[in-house]
């Protein structure tokens, strides 16, 4: 098994004022020659937006873009003709493909809004353009992983153009479970969202990231009340 660790203060850092930004892999003005990517996940934003503020309209190509909502209400917009708020329980998906532009907002003005923005590379260039969302609230179990992501449009959780699956936990308690890898060759991305995890004698706290690859299966322990993201794909980029 081969594993790399992302403590939480060692990812990049953007402060605009309106949008206050940590990137666990180079994006903007953050290059990082050894934090390009795990695999082909290519972006891990957890970004904090202002009250009433967002991003403009803008383009996206052959990206998978994956939305987790943290806190607050996001009102998404785009030119496919999708105007919609993604609050803390859903998960968001827009497949790229020949091109999608869309906005972001705040859509409140009192409150802040924080969210996960996650791109995958997808394994079909030039796809139509998708957006998908869903409430994860009849899927999502206490104390054991349930899945969010996947490739196959008939399982649980929204769906992407790559061999990869996501998995939320949420535990009130001390828990050891294990996973088991669905396609040789992945590797796994943990990400901390709450509370403290061991994975293979290595303690992660909030916003750590840690990675590992070359194994088929691995144990975890969450100690105590801990919310976790992880996230399984291909480490060969096509």
């Amino acid at each position: 098994m081969k594993t790399i660790l992302h403590k939480s203060d060692t990812r990049g850092h953007a402060d605009h004022g309106w949008l206050n930004s940590y990137h666990s892999f180079s994006f903007a003005n953050y290059h990082n020659a050894e934090r390009m990517n795990f695999g082909v996940l290519r972006v891990l934003n957890d970004d904090t937006v202002a009250g009433g503020r967002g991003f403009g309209t803008h383009p996206h190509r052959n990206m998978e873009i994956i939305s987790i909502p943290l806190e607050g209400d996001l009102q998404h917009m785009d030119d496919m003709g999708n105007s919609t708020v993604i609050k803390a329980g859903d998960v968001q998906v827009m497949s790229a493909g020949t091109g999608v532009s869309h906005s972001e907002h705040n859509k409140n003005k009192d409150a802040e809004v924080k969210f996960l923005q996650i791109w995958i590379i997808p394994n079909e260039q030039s796809v139509t353009p998708r957006y998908d969302q869903i409430s994860i609230k009849d899927i999502a179990t206490k104390n054991s992983l349930y899945q969010v992501l996947s490739p196959n449009a008939d399982d649980a959780g929204v769906w992407i153009h790559q061999n990869a699956w996501f998995h939320l936990g949420d535990y009130d308690s001390e828990t050891t479970e294990s996973y088991t890898l669905k396609q040789k060759g992945n590797g796994v991305y943990i990400f901390v969202l709450e509370g403290e995890v061991e994975i293979e004698n290595q303690k992660l706290s909030k916003r750590d990231g840690f990675g590992l690859w070359d194994t088929d299966t691995f144990d975890f322990k969450t100690n105590g009340k801990s919310k976790i993201l992880v996230m399984e794909v291909p480490m060969n980029v096509e």
